[in-house]
């Protein structure tokens, strides 16, 4: 397969924040932000991939500044490394006070998306290559956060945890 550029993938999901998506101090409930997050690395994923995909993990979501009711909340995320079948996708989010033009980082997040088929077995995934200054920073701290994936996910971490 050949590699594609990571600017390829970049997706953007803008939504205004409405009432029913807020809590009783008017921001966005952080549910509402998991699942935009969820949904726009899936799209940047099936778009460095062209085949489905599922999500392994979101590895953090650091919230930085809350997003009120009747801002724009906004999310871009690209595909920053790729493993034989997985993608780690970065997200974004920001929000904007339409009102006045004031805009804010609201959270960033890691979220690792797996290319399967119809019948749910992964498929392999092209390769991805950076070109930014801080693109080419992503991919090469990628690896290091592959193996704290990978070890949260570790049956020796699980066996540590006893369930009541």
């Amino acid at each position: 397969m050949d590699p594609r550029p990571i600017k390829s993938s970049s997706t953007v999901l803008t939504s205004l924040v409405l009432p029913p998506d807020t809590n009783h101090y008017d921001n966005i409930f952080g549910g509402k932000v998991l699942s935009y997050i969820d949904e726009v690395a899936a799209i940047a994923a099936m778009r460095h991939c062209q085949s489905a995909v599922v999500t392994a993990s979101i590895d953090s979501v650091d919230f930085l500044n809350p997003v009120k009711k009747g801002y724009a909340i906004r999310l871009e995320a690209f595909v920053t490394w790729t493993g034989r079948s997985s993608m780690e996708v970065f997200v974004q989010v920001s929000s904007e006070d339409l009102l006045t033009g004031t805009k804010q980082l609201t959270a960033t997040s890691f979220v690792c998306m797996v290319a399967i088929n119809e019948e749910g077995r992964t498929v392999p995934v092209p390769p991805v290559y950076p070109e930014s200054e801080f693109e080419k920073e992503l991919h090469h701290t990628a690896p290091r956060r592959q193996q704290d994936r990978q070890m949260r996910k570790s049956k020796e971490l699980h066996k540590m945890i006893e369930l009541k």
